[in-house]
This record gives structure tokens, sequence and C-alpha cells, in this order.
């Protein structure tokens, strides 16, 4: 292939195929917990932490107390909490830490991932799965890709979250100007 469309077609086919197969009662689910959350933490590395962030940044224009773990300037997580983690194995070792230690404190533990039945998903207590494979967890999903490494789930895992915001923002009856005061303005 090296039309762009035809990769354009190829690469939005895949995420469109993986984002059909998301379950909506899943999805569903991970909404209430956000939405009856006291706070939000956010947690994941590379590339699936950056969206992650993204996201953590649209529950903030929402209204919603949320932080991202590591930052210096995150709280502690405490029973009310929700601990959102995205991991496409399910097997990144600091997120298991963060699921255990989460899950001592009595905080509800969220994953989104490609393979529930993975480390990370053992502590869970809700699980959204994105069919999609991952480099390291051969067999996570039927669902296969021409991309690299994990771009299938990375994209899909992307656009679910903007899809939740939307969702979220009309859960909670916010327009987009009220988010967009909650913008950041040192810019």
């Amino acid at each position: 292939m090296s039309d762009f469309q035809e990769w354009v077609d190829t690469v939005t086919g895949e995420i469109s195929t993986s984002l059909k197969a998301v379950s909506a009662d899943e999805v569903a689910e991970f909404q209430r917990e956000i939405i009856g959350a006291k706070r939000i933490f956010v947690a994941g590395k590379g590339r699936s932490g950056l969206f992650l962030k993204a996201f953590a940044m649209r529950l903030m224009h929402l209204g919603l107390h949320v932080y991202v773990v590591d930052d210096v300037t995150t709280p502690s997580i405490a029973v009310d909490d929700v601990l959102v983690l995205a991991s496409g194995s399910g097997k990144t070792a600091s997120l298991v830490h963060y699921a255990n230690k989460a899950k001592e404190i009595g905080a509800t533990v969220v994953l989104i991932t490609a393979y529930p039945d993975s480390p990370v998903g053992h502590h869970a207590d809700k699980v959204v799965r994105i069919p999609a494979p991952s480099v390291k967890a051969e067999g996570a999903s039927s669902i296969q890709s021409v991309q690299p490494m994990a771009n299938l789930f990375e994209q899909s895992l992307v656009l679910l979250l903007d899809i939740c915001s939307m969702q979220l923002m009309k859960a909670l009856s916010k327009t987009g100007e009220q988010m967009f005061a909650r913008h950041a303005n040192l810019e």
C-alpha cells in the first residue's frame, strides 16, 4: 500500500471494527463509575498514558476532580475515588502496582485493555475491553491489524475516551461553552 487514501481506508476501517466490538454495557458501567466518583485518578504508560491525560483534561473541563498518577500535585487516593488505568496488554508492572495499592485502600479500579484476563485485569472492579492486537499479549484479540505494535488499541482508546467525554457531557448537562470556561487561560 503506497497510496495515502488506501491507508486511511485501512486504518479507519480497523478502528471502526475495533470500536464496534466494544461492549456498550462496559462503557456505560465505566461512565457510571466516573459520574459517581468523588475524584478520578488516571494512569497509563506510553501512548496509552498520553491519551488518558487527554481524557483527564476533558474530565476537568466537565468540572470533575481528576488527577494524573505520578504528577507531583496528585493527592492520595481514597475509598470514594476511581482509578482508571489503560494498558493494551494489562501487564504493565507499574499499573499492576497501582491497581493493587488502590484496591488495598478501597478505591474502585477500572481497566481499559485488550486483555481483561491479565495481571492488571485481576485487580480491576470494572473492565472495558477494546478488541485489538497487543504485542505483549499474543492471542488477546481475534481482530487483526496491519499497523505496528499497539497502534490499533491506542487509536481506539483515544476515540473511545473522546466519545465517553461527549456522553458524559450530555449526562452531566454541560455545554461546550461551560467546558471552555474551564480551559487553561495562562496560554
